[in-house]
């Protein structure tokens, strides 16, 4: 295994690759280091002292990398690109023209990339207008205010700092895919969690054994057996996949005989990967939203509604009852609900049937439909019910234990994902020059 280390920085071409890519996350963590003009440097150092990394605050701030606490020009991360993206993808089912262009290739692919960059540039600016906003009421920061004068020009400056940040971290990211190693967006979200495991780290041993609490030491080492099976558990399910053997006709064409192989559809258990984490938790972040527009002032219904809401899901640091079980489920439906629009077993049994092939045992057509459909709903049931207990096990965790938890288990879903598929990108890199790499 360590061999592979050595052939990675060996080949001059994967080194370039893998320095270039080193590069781009120094230039990010960079941009994420500096504020935005016009905010109070003292609110935002009072601010990270009270270490605000739980909750929809840790949410918002857990894909950059700690650059929204420090309302940095990276502050809206990489969600905007990744939110136009989920658009995108959600359209393309009920649009034909979307459908077609994903069917040409290459030149379609470039059509719906361009439409993502123009979606990511009017989302930044939507959402860095009511991130703006609410920083300046405290709403979100535990009634600190980091903008003391909300003047239109100074939120003009901030708008439109934030949304430049986000269109640069944009092409950063897609650097990274033509030149570097691996898909760029989701390594710059994977440094951005691997950055802040250290702190989520120390936030465990102040509550634990800097505390001096009794039995804070075991607490702690609970804590890191929690962090390794999750890790074992997520590339555990990660690599399992259902094989669906299918077997191809022979033909006969003048003299020669085609077809006749045998291959298989591998299935995933996770088919879905994190995006349903995603969708879910930002469902969660919708309602915190909305509640900041209703006015608490002379109390009544509309007030106790704004109070539950900043009670139950805002300002709950996610270790509610209410958060837990509503992101658990809203994983599940997720979960199942991208693996549709990921897989269509309609259109699936259509393609075989024009090839030639067919499931032995199952007729080609509706029947073989129904086959694949039968199969995935029942993989795809252990494997949303995997992604939802990983997601709610930390805050679970942190709720019994009365210690806060800085990672969540949407973080190591992503980062372990992330490093599996970059290790695998490596190693095709290493078989290509004729290295065994990770077959060693």
């Amino acid at each position: 295994m360590l061999s592979v280390y050595r052939y990675m920085f060996k080949i001059p071409d994967l080194r370039g690759k893998i320095l270039f890519t080193l590069m781009i996350f120094a230039v990010y963590r960079l941009g994420g280091a500096i504020p935005v003009p016009g905010v109070s440097l003292s609110a935002v150092q009072e601010l990270a002292a009270q270490s605000q990394q739980a909750g929809i605050l840790g949410l918002l701030n857990l894909f950059s990398g700690g650059a929204l606490e420090r309302f940095s020009v990276f502050s809206l991360g990489i969600m905007p690109y990744i939110t136009a993206a989920i658009i995108m993808q959600l359209l393309a089912v009920v649009i034909p023209k979307l459908q077609a262009l994903q069917d040409e290739g290459e030149a379609g692919q470039k059509v719906i990339t361009q439409w993502t960059r123009y979606i990511t540039v009017v989302l930044a600016l939507l959402q860095s207008t009511g991130l703006t906003f609410l920083f300046a009421r405290g709403t979100l920061t535990a009634g600190i205010s980091l903008i003391p004068d909300y003047s239109p020009a100074r939120v003009a400056l901030i708008v439109l700092t934030m949304t430049a940040g986000t269109a640069f971290i944009m092409w950063l990211g897609e650097l990274i895919t033509q030149r570097g190693i691996g898909n760029g967006m989701s390594l710059i979200i994977f440094i951005a969690i691997i950055a802040g495991l250290p702190s989520s780290f120390s936030l465990i041993w102040a509550g634990t054994i800097g505390s001096g609490r009794p039995g804070g030491a075991l607490i702690f080492a609970l804590f890191i057996a929690i962090f390794l099976v999750l890790i074992v558990g997520i590339i555990y399910v990660e690599q399992g996949q259902r094989r669906i053997p299918i077997q191809f006709a022979k033909r006969v064409r003048g003299r020669r005989v085609l077809g006749g192989h045998s291959t298989y559809i591998p299935l995933k258990v996770n088919t879905a990967g994190v995006i349903p984490v995603i969708f879910a938790t930002s469902v969660m972040y919708f309602p915190v939203l909305l509640a900041t527009a209703i006015p608490t002032a002379g109390g009544g219904f509309l007030a106790s509604i704004r109070t539950w809401i900043d009670v139950h899901i805002g300002n709950s640091q996610g270790t509610s009852v209410v958060y837990i079980l509503m992101l658990f489920f809203l994983i599940i439906f997720f979960t199942y609900f991208y693996t549709a629009i990921q897989f269509d077993p309609v259109r699936q049994a259509e393609m075989l049937q024009r090839q030639g092939g067919f499931i032995p045992g199952v007729r080609p057509g509706s029947q073989t439909a129904r086959y694949l459909e039968h199969i995935l709903n029942r993989i795809t049931l252990p494997g949303s019910i995997f992604l939802a207990v990983v997601s709610v096990l930390p805050a679970i965790a942190s709720a019994i234990f009365n210690v806060r938890v800085g990672f969540s288990g949407v973080s190591i879903l992503i980062v372990v994902g992330v490093a599996l598929e970059t290790m695998k990108q490596i190693e095709s890199q290493l078989t290509m020059r004729n290295y065994e790499g990770f077959l060693t």
